[in-house]
Formats: structure tokens, C-alpha cells, sequence
């Protein structure tokens, strides 16, 4: 249990020792700098501790924003600071420090006389006794970062006097916590559906489901049971299934939206919640691409293809922004006119809803997919989104090589490190390596983009034989070529995109050219498996923990290999051969990444990984 100190009495009247226990603290009062030192020592290292001054007024939102969020390690509003384990040793110091110079001001030691009068500095401010505020800028000063939350109209503050304190009761009965809790449950930046159709009352749900002691994770679980119930009712092929599926699809978008909503409402982040929620997004839709496709082949239309080619370029889609983001993570010098543009636009009201909802986010797709569902038939479904999201590929992509071209801008090693993770290259490219010298400055994408025309054109054009076998050689060498330099140009961003879409390209294409039933089922279910892998490269990054181990990376041959493999199968074997040879690779492929991503999260969660909480989708 975390375990509050209180700094001096409580006064008379006061809520603050409820409200501490009502947010999970033991509360202690210490009666002296040194009376905190000891009760924090008595505190298991591993448990949150948290420093209040007693004379502190204001919402109990506020001290639960500044004193149980666990994704930070160090946290303060005025009048109270708390720390996790990884702090703890900071605030020891800090503590100790105070109870020193409390101790030599109790004892001082004799002053020797000056001989020149000591004028007084204007500049110096006078101390403060509130301890917890010290020792914030104790930890200030000691490097750890501290997080402050906005409070916006919530009121935190230290009266001096009773006057004051009255104040700010008044203050406190002027602002209502519970609407403040519920606003700001909501994601200040989201779609236009999400903000006007969906959040409105799912914040309401989030909350019923909080007062029930419901988790995150477990409304993220019902929501993909969801929407897994309806991808089998649009496999049954008819109409009462394809309107049923519309609305368990909007349904599983609501409880994804109340997931969110109740971490924030209650602060229950996690990093195993935000890997399942991040996961269970993908799983949903393309699980719902496949139904989709089934129950259009029960009905006699083979839209596989269709099904596949959304999968991929939505998941292109996401690589892109992955990409452009982590280039972007840490530069410096943000000077693009292209950016100064967009920050312009986003000043003038209908502008902003207009680029977010043409960018097809999951809100604004995945009503689309349910209308179009229920109302006419999964080819013009897949045609229509494959349409839309073709559309708002090439707006977010051109905009953002618009950016890069105009931006003045140092890349981090951090970010190479990064994207080189994103573009999952494996052993081939690590054969290559020791004999390639590296392209000049600016050639990265170039040869990204060559190595993905080679790869996917003899596809297309010739299918299976031994002119795609050729190509994906080719690209091979090319790609190897591409990341021997750290990514830190200007357009490096586009490589992971380009390896993606060759991979995913190729397979596509030679399942569409076999001509015989089950292939294209097969490849969705490859594509699916290997964008797993990529997707939780992306998660591991996004939460600090590092890039998949390499051994992971050789075991599935990184996407050179397993582009040339799938090209050399399609040459060699018939058609049917194929079929099952696809089928095994991607079991094969399955097994290898969730067995270790599973061990990795679920490993990271149990060790005490910091909290992170995933806002979602870029686009």
C-alpha cells in the first residue's frame, strides 16, 4: 500500500486525511523534517510514497493527478510530491538534507563577527516552510524529472493564513472535480466521430465501469470479444449478419473508446494495457477484414484480394507514421514552412476537423466499414475504404515529405537506432554487410524505394518464376545497401515504409497471380502474422523497452529473407503446393513472434516496467 506522510497536524476540519485514504494511501503524520525522515525509512523501497503538507486545500482530482499516476517516477502539485521506486533514493536525500539544515538553524553555531557590515539581497527569495515544495526542487535540482500536471480549473495551494485558506475552500466549492474528471478522461485530440459521436456518453460508461472496479484491460479484452463476434457474423455472408456486424463493430469502437477513457478517468496505466490495447486495435480490424471476405465468398464473390490489399496498405499506413514520428522524436530546429502552415490551419476551427477526418482515423474508418457493411456488400466496402485510405495515405505521406524537405533539422542517434529497428532487416543483410560499402548521404530511400519496385514489378507482371526470384535478389542487395549508414537524412523516414510495402507487396501479388482457391487466404493470414511482428516492434519502441532481440529478428529472416523465401516457394512449387506452403509459413511465423512478444509483455509487466499509455493511432 503507498503510504502519504503528512508534514505537521492536520487541521482542524479538513478533508485531506479522507481524501488520501480514499486514493489508496496509509497516512502518517510526521511532526518535523526529521520525524518524515524516519517514517519515510519505514516505507518498503518499492512502495509509493507520497509527502503532503497538512494546511493543503483543494480537489481530490488534483492530489489524485499529482500523487497515483504510475507512469511517472516523481510527480508534484503544490503542497505534496510523491515518488516511485525509482526516485525513492532522490527524495531520501532530499529529506535528509532538510532535516539537516532544520537541525544546524535548531543549534546554530556561534557566528564569527565580520568586520564589514553584509548588505541584503533583494534577489534571494525568503524560505518557505512548505516542506513538500522544497523537496520538489530538491529533486529539481538533483535531475529527476517531476512530473506537474495541468490542473486547469482544479485547485491545489498551501494557505498561509486562515483568510486564505478560506479562499480557497471557496474556490474548491466553485469548481465541480467529478465534470473535471470526466472531461479530462477524454483524449484532447481526437476524430470527429470519436469527439461527437462516441465520447460523449462513453465517458459515462468509463465511469460506471470504474465504480464497479473494472479494469482497462478487461473492457479492452470485451471490446475485442466484440468485435470478433462481429467478423463471425459477417462471415455467415448475409444480411442480417452484415447488419449485425455494423453494429457490433460500432459497438467494439465504443468499449475501445471507454478502455482509454477509464485509464485516464482512474489513472490505471499500464504497459501491459497499453501493449493490449495497441494489439487488440489491429487484431479487431483485420480479424473483421477476414469475415468480411468469408461471408462475401458464401455468397459467391472472391474478395480475398480486396481484404488483403486493405491490410496492407492500412498497415503501410501506420509504418509511415511510426517512421516519420520516431525520426522525429527528438529533432531539433523545427523550422518547415510546411509545418508553420499546418500549425495556421489548425488555428481556424472547421480546418481542423476537416484534416482529421480526411486522414480516415480508426473512428471516422471504422464507422465507414460498419455503414458500408450493413448497407451494401464487402466489395464495395473494401473498394470504398481501399479508396479512402489510398487518398489519405498520399495526403499524410506528401505533407510529411513536404516537412522533411523543408525542415533544417539534426536526427539523434536515438532516432537512426530506431528506424534501422522499424526496417527489421535480417541475416541477409547482415551477410551483406561485411562486404557493401555504404551509399552516399540522401540514397537510403532511393534504394528502399528501388529495392521495392524490383521486388513487387516481376510479381505483378510475371507471378511465379524465376524473374521474381531475380528481383527479390536484387532488392535484397539493395536493401541491405540502404541501411549500412544511420538513417539521420532528411527522407531516411521512408525506408521501414518502402521495406513494408515490398514485403507485403510481393506476397500479394504472387498469391493473386496463382489462380487456385485458398492461396489469398493464406497470404492474408502471412501478412497478418508478419505485421504482428512489426506492430509490436513499434509498441516496444514506443514504451522504451528496445527492439525485438535478434534472434527473434533471424528467426522469421527479417523482411529481405522472407520476401525472397515466399518468391522462391512461389517458383518452385505448384500452385497447391504453395497454397500449404504459405499456410506453414505463417503458423510458423505466428507462433515464433506471439510466443515472444506475449513472454516479453507479460515478463515487463511483472518486473514493474514504467506505465506508459498509448493515445492511439498517429492517423
Amino acid at each position: 500500500m503507498p503510504t502519504a506522510i503528512l508534514t505537521g497536524q492536520p487541521v482542524p476540519g479538513s478533508s485531506l486525511e479522507g481524501d488520501l485514504r480514499a486514493l489508496g494511501f496509509d497516512v502518517r503524520v510526521a511532526t518535523d523534517a526529521g520525524d518524515a525522515e524516519t517514517l519515510l525509512a519505514a516505507v518498503p523501497a518499492d512502495q509509493r510514497v507520497a509527502i503532503v503538507d497538512s494546511r493543503f486545500v483543494g480537489h481530490p482530482h488534483a492530489l489524485r493527478l499529482g500523487l497515483t499516476d504510475p507512469r511517472f517516477p516523481a510527480a508534484a502539485v503544490p503542497g505534496a510530491v510523491t515518488v516511485q521506486a525509482a526516485a525513492r533514493q532522490a527524495l531520501t536525500r532530499a529529506l535528509a538534507r532538510e532535516n539537516t539544515a532544520a537541525t544546524e538553524a535548531a543549534h546554530p553555531l556561534p557566528a564569527a563577527p565580520s568586520p564589514l557590515p553584509v548588505p541584503e539581497r533583494a534577489d534571494v527569495p525568503a524560505p518557505t516552510d512548505n516542506l513538500p515544495e522544497r523537496l520538489t526542487e530538491a529533486l529539481d535540482a538533483d535531475d529527476v524529472a517531476v512530473h506537474r500536471p495541468e490542473l486547469g480549473t482544479l485547485v491545489a495551494a498551501v494557505p498561509a493564513d486562515p483568510q486564505a485558506r478560506n479562499e480557497a475552500r471557496q474556490a474548491v466549492a466553485a469548481v465541480d472535480d467529478e465534470a473535471v474528471r470526466l472531461r479530462s478522461a477524454v483524449k484532447a485530440r481526437d476524430g470527429f466521430f470519436t469527439t461527437h459521436f462516441i465520447s460523449p456518453y462513453s465517458r459515462y460508461l468509463a465511469r460506471w465501469c470504474a465504480r464497479r472496479g473494472l479494469t482497462p484491460n478487461q473492457v479492452t479484452t470485451a471490446s475485442l470479444l466484440t468485435a470478433l463476434i462481429a467478423a463471425g457474423s459477417a462471415a455467415t455472408g448475409t444480411r442480417t449478419g452484415f447488419i449485425a456486424a455494423g453494429v457490433l463493430l460500432i459497438l467494439s469502437f465504443v468499449l475501445d473508446c471507454t478502455d482509454g477513457q477509464l485509464a485516464r478517468y482512474s489513472l490505471q496505466y499500464s504497459t501491459l494495457g497499453a501493449w493490449l490495447d495497441a494489439t487488440f486495435d489491429r487484431a479487431k480490424e483485420y480479424a473483421y477484414y477476414a469475415g468480411l471476405a468469408l461471408g462475401a465468398a458464401r455468397g459467391g464473390d472472391d474478395v480475398w484480394a480486396l481484404a488483403l490489399g486493405a491490410m496492407v496498405l492500412q498497415t503501410c499506413r501506420h509504418v509511415v507514421d511510426f517512421a516519420f514520428n520516431e525520426a522525429n522524436h527528438d529533432a531539433t530546429a523545427n523550422t518547415s514552412p510546411t509545418a508553420a502552415l499546418s500549425d495556421r490551419l489548425d488555428s481556424v476551427g472547421w480546418t481542423v476537423w476537416l484534416r482529421r477526418m480526411i486522414v480516415l482515423p480508426i473512428g471516422e474508418r471504422w464507422a465507414l466499414i460498419a455503414v458500408l457493411t450493413a448497407a451494401t456488400t464487402p466489395r464495395i466496402t473494401f473498394t470504398v475504404l481501399l479508396i479512402g485510405c489510398a487518398f489519405a495515405a498520399v495526403y499524410t505521406t506528401a505533407g510529411r515529405v513536404l516537412r522533411s524537405l523543408t525542415r533544417k533539422a539534426r536526427r539523434t542517434d536515438r532516432a537512426a537506432r530506431a528506424l534501422a529497428d522499424l526496417a527489421d532487416s535480417g541475416p541477409l543483410t547482415e551477410l551483406l554487410d561485411r562486404s557493401a560499402r555504404g551509399p552516399g548521404r540522401g540514397a537510403a530511400p532511393w534504394l528502399a524505394l528501388a529495392a521495392a519496385v524490383l521486388a513487387v514489378a516481376p510479381a505483378l507482371v510475371w507471378g511465379a518464376g524465376w524473374q521474381s526470384v531475380l528481383g527479390a535478389a536484387v532488392a535484397a542487395v539493395l536493401s541491405a545497401a540502404a541501411v549500412l549508414r544511420p538513417l539521420k537524412g532528411s527522407l531516411d523516414w521512408l525506408v521501414p515504409p518502402f521495406f513494408r510495402a515490398a514485403e507485403y507487396g510481393t506476397v500479394l501479388a504472387l498469391a493473386a497471380k496463382a489462380g487456385v482457391n485458398g492461396v489469398l487466404p493464406a497470404a492474408f493470414g502471412l501478412v497478418a502474422a508478419v505485421a504482428y511482428h512489426h506492430y509490436d516492434t513499434v509498441y516496444r519502441i514506443r514504451g522504451d523497452a528496445g527492439a525485438p532481440p535478434r534472434g527473434l529478428v533471424r528467426a522469421v529472416a527479417g523482411h529481405e529473407g522472407r520476401t525472397l523465401l515466399v518468391t522462391v516457394l512461389a517458383a518452385l512449387l505448384t500452385a497447391a503446393q504453395f497454397r500449404v506452403a504459405l499456410t506453414a509459413l505463417a503458423v510458423y511465423v505466428a507462433l515464433v513472434v506471439l510466443v515472444e512478444s506475449i513472454r516479453f509483455w507479460v515478463t515487463a509487466h511483472q518486473g514493474g516496467a514504467p506505465a506508459v499509455h498509448d493515445e492511439g493511432e498517429p492517423a
